[in-house]
């Protein structure tokens, strides 16, 4: 049961947030409360200790900080601020943190060229009322960057202790 917990709340979080951003423009606090509690309640049942956890939390209120300055000069928005932290707590700090954050720069990058190509074709005239797309075309809009942090989250999952605890317990029974 609590290996199902660990392979289902982390990425129901990365896909929910990516497709609200994608939707809306804007992920849901509850998304990165319910990272930040669900790792809280799996840490331990996992036997993690306590000072383990603490490093982790310690990881997201660095990540926090640094994301909010990033918010406070307009280079990132609140919602992909929170999700970054919320989602650095499951990493801790590690290469699977710095695998994180490069791969979701990396897919932001992309993402970014993506967008500014397709805003300027004739497609994005199209894709104007597209209830899934119409952010994607309006030159006004900023970028979706939960659907980068998503997919990065996602891609480096497995190397998060979690995840590494639920799949050695299955692989050993």
């Amino acid at each position: 049961m609590l290996e199902a917990a660990i392979f289902v709340i982390f990425p129901f979080c990365m896909v929910f947030a990516a497709v609200s951003d994608m939707v809306s423009m804007t992920i849901a606090n509850r998304v990165s409360l319910l990272l930040v509690v669900s790792f809280a309640i799996l840490a331990p049942l996992t036997g993690m200790a306590l000072p383990e956890i603490g490093l982790h939390l310690l990881v997201g209120v660095g990540v926090l900080s640094v994301t909010f300055v990033l918010f406070a000069v307009g280079g990132m928005g609140g919602g992909d601020a929170k999700l970054m932290a919320a989602t650095s707590v499951w990493f801790g700090f590690g290469t699977g943190l710095l695998s994180y954050l490069v791969v979701s720069a990396l897919a932001g990058g992309l993402l970014t060229l993506a967008l500014l190509m397709f805003r300027k074709s004739g497609l994005s005239l199209l894709a104007g009322n597209n209830v899934l797309l119409r952010h994607f075309a309006d030159d006004k809009a900023g970028i979706p960057y939960g659907i980068a942090l998503g997919l990065g989250g996602l891609f480096v999952y497995g190397e998060t202790p979690l995840m590494q605890w639920a799949l050695a317990r299955l692989a050993a029974g």
